[in-house]
């Protein structure tokens, strides 16, 4: 798409006037020094010069300057068509050094987010490569030790298939965290909105994760007694989910004869707050900021014997946004962790 231009004049004009008034002062000085001096031959003849210079440089610039940075403009256009064509583009010196700069301004800016990106797919891929490749290769493991002769020793047998299974289901657990993630990051996954009792939801989600709790003899309990419900607007299964995960996550980094405790409270008229907290080992300040990144674990090592996925964090920060909710984080190392996010109470109950 062509660019208009929009001339500028104020060059040329200033040019033919300083023409015209050194031509004008020159001929005044001629003509005073042969003492024939005529005002009217000075008046003529600065208006014919300065009509002259001013077509000439005007058809000059239009030809040697305007063209170009017309072309520039073009050129320009090509690589950000939202950016300049839409506009009128004005050829003064001092508007396109302007538009330049700002143009150099935003492309930097754009090269920086691209390589961010960049570090972050490269981050990614490492991260997934090393979250799969684990459950692969112990399958591989397995199934490669049973065709060696393993397999007609059925006590064997019987163990390495249960134990492939196992990193199955791993490889299954990390691809539907993986394909969850991707459709709430892409804005494709629908929010079935209604409304349902948040502690009833927790109450089915401590029941569910009881026995996951008493195996590191840890607590899973309310702040309170809750004797009547309450209701908010969400999508129960995803807010189960949220729930869920906060829960497992606090289970796993717990402390044994610990204590998970869930609030919920009332934040503002129309809004609730439910706080999962726990007496656990706590996050170093530092790493809190990345918390809900993808597959971000505080534990550098590389140890996954807490299994999961590395996403569960991720997904719990995605769904609550897609509910435009909040989510907030704050621990002490050695003291413990809350993690809490905001929900809208049903309208009904919040008179």
């Amino acid at each position: 798409m062509a660019i208009r231009l929009r001339k500028s004049y104020k060059f040329a004009v200033r040019t033919a006037l300083v023409i015209t008034v050194v031509l004008s002062l020159f001929l005044g000085f001629i003509l005073w020094f042969k003492d024939s001096i005529d005002w009217l031959l000075v008046v003529i003849f600065f208006l014919f010069s300065f009509t002259v210079s001013l077509l000439v440089v005007q058809l000059r610039i239009e030809k040697f300057i305007y063209r170009r940075i017309k072309k520039i403009y073009d050129d320009v256009s090509l690589l950000e068509s939202s950016s300049l064509t839409s506009r009128i583009v004005t050829t003064d010196m001092g508007a396109l050094t302007e538009e330049i700069e700002k143009f150099t301004k935003d492309k930097k800016i754009e090269i920086d987010t691209l390589k961010i990106r960049e570090e972050y797919r490269k981050d990614f891929l490492g991260n997934v490569s090393h979250e799969l490749k684990t459950p692969l290769f112990t399958v591989q493991g397995y199934l490669e030790t049973l065709l060696d002769g393993a397999l007609e020793d059925k006590s064997v047998r019987k163990k390495y298939l249960q134990s492939a299974n196992k990193a199955v289901e791993r490889l299954i657990y990390i691809v539907k965290d993986l394909d969850l993630i991707t459709k709430l990051e892409a804005g494709e996954l629908h929010v079935d909105w209604g409304v349902f009792d948040i502690v009833e939801l927790i109450e089915n989600s401590f029941e569910l994760l009881e026995m996951k709790a008493a195996k590191k003899k840890i607590a899973l309990t309310f702040d309170m007694e809750y004797s009547t419900p309450v209701y908010v607007r969400a999508d129960s299964e995803k807010i189960r989910q949220v729930v869920s995960n906060l829960l497992v996550n606090s289970i796993k980094y717990g402390q044994e004869n610990g204590t998970t405790e869930v609030s919920v409270e009332n934040l503002i008229q129309n809004k609730v707050i439910v706080r999962v907290t726990d007496n656990g080992e706590g996050i170093p300040e530092q790493h809190i900021p990345r918390l809900f990144e993808r597959f971000y674990r505080v534990d550098k090592s590389g140890n996954r014997s807490q299994g999961g996925s590395g996403l569960g964090l991720a997904i719990v920060k995605h769904i609550i946004e897609a509910h435009e909710e909040r989510i907030y984080v704050e621990s002490v190392l050695g003291v413990g962790s809350e993690f809490s996010f905001t929900l809208e109470k049903n309208r009904e109950t919040t008179s």
